[in-house]
């Protein structure tokens, strides 16, 4: 019986519901035997670096503790089973739980830095999504196991190995906290957060106002029209100002309206007399946005639904197991020709044949790098309700995040929607200048899926003419300040990661749990701040060595091991290429003996010995210790208060405050006297 070896329980209870159900359609019984290995067996041990520079930076695995019952039974199945097929995902990280597998069960011999298969009875299969076809495609047509992505997996894992274990300690050095770490693109993602907090500090803030009128046809007194003024006698309010940024330019805008004369403005507004200067008319063709990626489902998850990249991830992954959505690990826009092909049916039958195309589209990626073999993310079968679930508590998320990628691959097989566009000009007799832009959807296309609010809100067009008299009803001024670049939130934060080359579509989710775990960001109403520690961090080692933690070194890196993968850089090369200078910048850093003071300074005194208080970090996070410690130990937990937010039961002042997870919720200052607590604010207690 050949025994097919996956790395999840749900996949492997997937393969289960495929195979016995085809046998059943035969009438005979399934001749596979499915085995989940429950993720990865063999790794690095975490108590040593275990990568021999001598050897050509050779690793050392071991079989980890929890997984060793999983390997002992494992090798009593390959003894029963002569045919062993290796499953796991499709990725570098799937390619190497193959390769480990293969390796424990006695099937690869190793002589670093190669390897060989020592029998042709073990098969690799490959595929983009769980379906009865697919499963059933690959196991007809098996190949061997990609040694290129697994190459390209170890000299990733050796390359933040070394940077990690060989870092780490040199923080610790510095500011004596053995808990901290370094890591070769967590850093770089830090310092991304630390130079917008940078960047935002030296903003200079100005005041300026924007005036709005409400206008209506005087003869016929229709609905009112708002239109900004934008000028006084061909001079623009409105300024544009670019300033370069550590991670490109922020362009941002003011007008030259000021506190001084927006009252002179005003008043003389509103003697004059005012006519519709021009109308411009366009239609334009509105094209519907890619399909999903990884980078782009994390975005739009989050933006829509609040969800966190990790969630994002964590109910793909449960979506893809079960079958319902191809693989989530991706940065490609392909679409595969049965998608395409069965989509114009589905919607000619759904929404008519207007909004079917007559030839599939496609879309071209920006990355260089793209996995371009990959498939997007879309669904396996052309249902909206493939991922109902009967217990709604736990599965409407994954109800959420399916529909929103049904939605999403739908709408790119969709009809362009048409816009009319029209610019309306407002002038009056002194040349004050206002401008409203107006749409109006003339055919919806795609927009029937994506965006049916917007439809319904632009299907009517005020009726003006060019000379026609506009009465002014109302003036709304609005007082405004230039913003500084915003902070990152976690869509942003990825999004510039993959426009930079940072990161693949697998490393994006731990990478930003990584730097709130270790306390080296916070969010602040969703957008990432960067600790005192965490700056303290991101700035010593951007410093020290900046050829490693800057944009351009961590992209061309990425790309390097991109051509691993493909078989067209030798990855022996790539780790010695950076070892060397690495090492020789390490050694200079090592002699350098002065220490970070992280300590933050409060103005609160010890009620022990009457010191001043400061913040201080552990591995916990934030707490507040006496200053004169060791002499004084007194320490009491450092508490997040939500501005204006006061407890619904005594009155106290709402904390944030976090589980044993981290799972963050909300509680009383007042705790252990007063224990109302809820997961969001406003809600009741949990």
């Amino acid at each position: 019986m050949p025994l097919i070896i996956v790395e999840s329980p749900t996949k492997a209870r997937t393969f289960n519901r495929i195979l016995t159900y085809q046998a059943k359609k035969e009438q005979k019984k399934s001749e596979y035997f499915v085995f989940a290995t429950m993720g990865h067996m063999r790794d690095l041990p975490a108590d040593r670096i275990a990568i021999d520079y001598t050897r050509q930076f050779k690793p050392t695995y071991q079989v980890m503790e929890n997984k060793k019952k999983v390997v002992d039974q494992l090798n009593k199945l390959v003894a029963e089973n002569k045919e062993i097929i290796l499953a796991t995902d499709l990725d570098r990280e799937g390619e190497s739980i193959a390769y480990h597998t293969a390796y424990l069960i006695n099937l690869v011999k190793e002589d670093w830095p190669d390897a060989k298969i020592k029998t042709d009875h073990l098969k690799r299969i490959v595929f983009h999504e769980i379906t009865p076809k697919a499963l059933y495609e690959a196991l007809e047509h098996p190949g061997s196991l990609r040694m290129d992505l697994v190459k390209a997996q170890q000299s990733r894992r050796i390359l933040d190995r070394i940077v990690g274990y060989e870092l780490s300690p040199l923080l610790w050095k510095k500011m004596g906290k053995n808990w901290l770490s370094a890591g070769r693109v967590q850093s770089v993602a830090l310092r991304l957060i630390v130079e917008r907090e940078k960047e935002i500090r030296l903003f200079k803030i100005e005041p300026y106002f924007q005036i709005f009128g409400l206008f209506a046809d005087a003869a016929q007194k229709a609905v009112p029209l708002r239109a900004k003024l934008i000028s006084f006698k061909n001079e623009n309010y409105e300024q544009k100002f670019s300033l370069t940024l550590f991670a490109g330019t922020y362009q941002y805008t003011k007008t030259t309206i000021s506190k001084e004369n927006v009252e002179t403005i005003q008043k003389t507004l509103e003697k004059e007399q005012f006519t519709v200067e021009n109308l411009k008319e366009e239609t334009v063709t509105r094209y519907p946005p890619p399909p999903f990626t990884t980078s782009l489902l994390t975005q739009d998850a989050f933006y829509k639904y609040g969800f966190s990249s990790k969630m994002t991830m964590r109910l793909a992954q449960d979506l893809y197991e079960r079958g319902v959505i191809t693989y989530h690990r991706t940065d490609s826009f392909n679409l595969s020709a049965q998608f395409v092909f069965g989509a114009k049916d589905y919607i000619a039958k759904e929404y008519g044949v207007k909004y079917a195309l007559d030839k599939p589209r496609g879309f071209k990626t920006k990355s260089r790098m793209a996995q371009e073999a990959h498939e997007a993310i879309r669904p396996t079968k052309f249902d909206p309700k493939a991922a109902e679930k009967s217990d709604e508590k736990t599965w409407i998320n994954h109800k959420r995040l399916y529909r929103l990628i049904f939605d999403r691959s739908i709408s790119t097989q969709m009809k362009e929607a048409t816009i009319k566009k029209v610019t309306v000009t407002i002038i009056s007799g002194k040349e004050y200048r206002f401008q409203a832009d107006l749409d109006q959807v003339v055919f919806d296309g795609f927009f029937k899926v994506l965006n049916p609010a917007y439809v319904k809100s632009h299907q009517i067009l005020p009726q003006l003419t060019i000379g026609q008299q506009m009465n002014l009803s109302n003036l709304e001024t609005i007082e405004s300040a230039t913003k500084p670049p915003p902070r990152y939130n976690e869509a942003s934060l990825i999004r510039i990661l993959e426009e930079k080359g940072i990161g693949r579509p697998s490393t994006y989710a731990p990478i930003i749990s990584l730097i709130q775990d270790k306390h080296y960001t916070e969010k602040q109403f969703r957008y990432f701040v960067p600790t005192k520690l965490g700056e303290a961090i991101s700035d010593y080692l951007a410093a020290s060595f900046p050829q490693i933690f800057n944009l351009d070194f961590t992209a061309t890196m990425e790309n390097k091991l991109d051509e691993v993968a493909s078989g067209s850089e030798d990855f022996i090369k790539l780790l010695s290429d950076f070892y060397t200078p690495f090492q020789d910048e390490l050694k200079k850093r090592k002699l350098d003996t002065s220490v970070i003071d992280v300590e933050e300074e409060i103005d609160e005194k010890c009620p022990k010995c009457g010191a001043k208080l400061v913040i201080r970090y552990s591995k916990f996070g934030k707490f507040m210790a006496c200053s004169r410690y060791p002499n004084c130990k007194f320490t009491k937990p450092f508490l997040y208060f939500i501005p204006g937010r006061f407890c619904p039961e005594d009155k106290g002042r709402m904390v944030v405050r976090f589980t044993k997870n981290r799972k963050k919720f909300y509680g009383c200052e007042n705790y252990p006297k007063c224990k109302y607590s809820a997961w969001k604010l406003g809600q009741k207690k949990v």
